[in-house]
């Protein structure tokens, strides 16, 4: 594969849902393939870009702005960019957009779904089993509200289908916008 042009394809889904693991998988494809590519996955852009924000809906529209922000100014240097965060806000998903886009990027939008009752039964640390249980407080999807989107791009559903099909789907719709060309593809899925 090469790239084009820069690009920003944006996971959104609830926690658990496997926006982390399908990006991961994403961008151990395409580097494999020397493609010009950077993941900005919301725990670590928690942790490092957007420490000391909390998680009212201020907080969290700041965090998605502030990976909006960096995923704009990779994109139109040509870099591939790969977000992965629950931004559950459509509004501020929208705004996001609209700067890459005017920018002269592309912007791919990603749902990640997966029913709650699985994510209930993936949750190895029992958030899901306590926000429902009203133990924690403004939990997207749970007593916080996640917004999904009207018309993303691609949607994936991580309950029904491999990593390595989310994955695949996610990067035919790269090429199918000439985003990407398939040559050599180093097979890492």
């Amino acid at each position: 594969m090469t790239r084009n042009r820069g690009f920003t394809v944006w996971l959104t889904g609830l926690s658990g849902a496997g926006k982390t693991t399908v990006a991961q998988s994403i961008v151990n494809e395409l580097r494999a393939s020397d493609i010009n590519i950077e993941l900005l996955d919301g725990d670590e852009v928690r942790t490092n870009l957007s420490k000391g924000l909390g998680f009212s809906k201020e907080d969290r529209d700041t965090n998605i702005r502030r990976i909006g922000y960096v995923s704009r100014l990779l994109s139109r240097n040509g870099v591939g960019v790969i977000a992965s965060a629950i931004s559950p806000y459509r509004e501020v998903r929208d705004e996001v957009r609209q700067s890459i886009t005017s920018d002269g990027s592309e912007f791919i939008e990603v749902y990640v779904q997966c029913p709650i009752e699985v994510l209930v039964e993936r949750d190895v640390k029992g958030l899901y089993k306590k926000a429902l249980a009203g133990e924690i407080q403004e939990f997207t999807g749970v007593s916080d509200p996640y917004e999904e989107p009207l018309n993303p791009e691609v949607l994936v559903k991580t309950d029904s289908e491999s990593v390595a099909e989310s994955a695949n789907r996610i990067i035919a719709a790269l090429e199918d916008r000439g985003l990407l060309r398939r040559q050599q593809l180093v097979e890492v899925l």
